[in-house]
């Protein structure tokens, strides 16, 4: 579920003004402080669609553990309020073992979905149903939000190509947020995790975020595009809070 909250926070936009947009975000993902990992998004948009690639690379103390690691990208339309996938790919790798996920859609509904290699269910798995599959964002660009559309409260129907999840928005005021040269102030939302389907029974690690009401989102309106996306996530944790903050946020 972090790595979906992380990849979750890729940037994107279009300005009615240019034919092309190209952007990217750096982010710093971190344990009580201490580093954890490296994202970075770059986003190529046109007026009418787009495409972001990602990455994610373990830093610090989890680098002494395992290494890991993931690849994404997403491609789609832009929508009035949303922008809509046609297929998001990830690849994600620990220590030697590695994991692709490919999932198309059409109008917002999931077409097909394959994992490879193809993962063994335990008997207390909650399957993904048909229905779970209408309707439905992606976790890179389904967590952006188009200027001209509330940005919460907001309910966000993710599937990541093996959980589905709402992400519940409420809104919880406004506060400044500066990375690199970028000053601006964020709206700040706080997050509830809802699983639907595609997770284990008893996950101690579901369980516990699905009881937090502590999470929040920060959202920043980038520069020259209209669009609101992510430049601060907190996550609390047993551990310490995960903190996911944008380290550059523009081109």
């Amino acid at each position: 579920m972090c790595l979906v909250l992380g990849a979750a926070i890729a940037i994107s936009g279009a300005s009615g003004a240019a034919a092309e947009v190209r952007h990217r975000t750096e982010y710093s993902i971190t344990l009580s402080g201490l580093p954890i990992a490296r994202a970075s998004f770059s986003t190529t948009m046109d007026r009418t669609r787009y495409v972001i690639s990602g990455n994610i690379r373990s830093a610090g103390i989890v680098d002494i553990i395992t290494s890991i690691s993931a690849e994404t990208s997403v491609r789609g339309t832009m929508q009035n309020d949303r922008l809509q996938a046609q297929q998001y790919v990830l690849s994600y790798t620990k220590g030697k073992r590695n994991r692709l996920y490919t999932v198309n859609f059409r109008n917002g509904n999931v077409t097909s979905t394959s994992t490879k290699p193809e993962p063994r269910r335990p008997r207390n798995w909650v399957p993904v149903t048909q229905r779970d599959l209408r309707k439905v964002l992606d976790p890179i660009s389904g967590i952006i939000i188009p200027g001209n559309s509330k940005v919460c409260p907001k309910t966000l129907p993710i599937f990541d190509g093996e959980t589905r999840m709402d992400l519940v928005l409420a809104p919880k005021g406004a506060k400044s947020y500066t990375a690199g040269k970028f000053r601006t102030d964020a709206i700040v939302c706080s997050v509830r995790f809802v699983p639907k389907s595609g997770f284990r029974k008893g996950r101690k690690d579901i369980a516990y975020l699905s009881r937090l009401n502590s999470m929040e989102i920060w959202f920043a309106k980038a520069e020259n595009v209209n669009v609101y996306a992510p430049v601060y996530v907190r996550i609390p944790t047993d551990y310490g809070p995960v903190a996911i903050s944008a380290v550059k946020f523009g081109n």
